[in-house]
């Protein structure tokens, strides 16, 4: 086995990133928000907290609905994404992307705010079970920006942070990159926009489509 070039794990954010989920979310966010009886939230504010763990995602896209509603704001929410996600594909490119890093033998998981079972529903549906090595989802260890599920996965797989690479399309990504030592790759075609991937976060390289981040990281991964 060919060692890799710099980086033997590279993790990838799912919705955003990979999935071009983003403007369904926001708007399944948005209705879900008024179904409870809450402000609808801008679609800046809605689509910032793509990424987290879903309670808290709502819960700050709402500051205006009460802890009590939760239960039924999530409930809300995945009703309506429920509706949607067979609207939604990948980006292209995603797939050629995944077969060059597996031909050079790095090792390939996500990193994700979804469910566990949002997230093997997807990955059922687009036939990509086999593409990666592992996973974590939001649900079964902690959400974004905590380092916890990038830890978890590191230790999977004997990875050590300088050579584990974590690419995403928000400031949560990237966050949780740097709380765990993990260097970081922002894409500004997801959620968050380009300046604020930028800021204070310091990732190796901002890639304006799938296209400029397959050819960096052919270059520099």
């Amino acid at each position: 086995m060919t060692r890799p070039r710099q980086f033997d794990l590279i993790c990838f954010d799912w919705d955003g990133t990979l999935f071009d989920s983003t403007a369904i979310i926001t708007r399944c966010i948005q209705q879900a928000v008024v179904d409870v009886g809450g402000a609808r939230p801008s679609e800046q504010a809605a689509s910032h907290v793509i990424g987290m763990a879903l309670i808290p995602a709502l819960a700050k896209a709402a500051p205006d609905v009460p802890p009590e509603k939760y239960p039924a704001l999530g409930e809300r929410y995945r009703h309506h994404y429920l509706r949607h996600q067979n609207d939604i594909s990948l980006f292209d490119g995603v797939l050629p992307l995944l077969a060059a890093l597996r031909e050079r033998h790095h090792w390939l998981a996500v990193a994700t705010g979804k469910s566990r079972r949002g997230l093997d529903d997807v990955l059922a549906s687009r036939q990509l079970r086999g593409v990666f090595d592992g996973s974590r989802t939001a649900d079964e260890t902690a959400g974004k920006p905590d380092p916890r599920m990038l830890g978890e996965l590191m230790r999977q797989f004997g990875a050590e942070p300088e050579r584990t690479l974590m690419i995403g399309d928000t400031t949560h990504d990237l966050q949780m990159a740097a709380n765990a030592g993990c260097a970081s790759v922002g894409v500004s075609y997801g959620a968050h926009p380009a300046e604020e991937l930028t800021t204070a976060l310091s990732p190796r390289f901002l890639a304006h489509s799938v296209a400029e981040l397959q050819a960096w990281l052919a270059e520099h991964a």
